[in-house]
């Protein structure tokens, strides 16, 4: 494949700002409106994965009243 085809090629990208444990108990009360406190603090690094992969780290920014993520490295 050339790298001239690979340009379109689209891949999921996520963004994982924390994470947490919650006992099945906590899981099963969710409801819409529901806060999950997570152990990372505002101002953390957070971590971007392109098609399950960890490529980048970066921090949340607000562009237009929308979140996103300026990329600080690359992995």
């Amino acid at each position: 494949m050339k790298t001239a085809q690979l340009k379109d090629v689209k891949v999921p990208v996520q963004v994982v700002i924390g994470e947490c444990e919650l006992s099945l108990e906590a899981l099963a009360a969710l409801v819409p409106g529901s806060i999950i406190e997570l152990a990372s603090f505002a101002g953390e690094p957070v971590d971007l994965y392109a098609a399950g992969e960890k490529v980048a780290k970066g921090e949340v920014v607000v562009i237009d009243e929308k979140f996103g993520v300026r990329v600080t490295g690359l992995v």
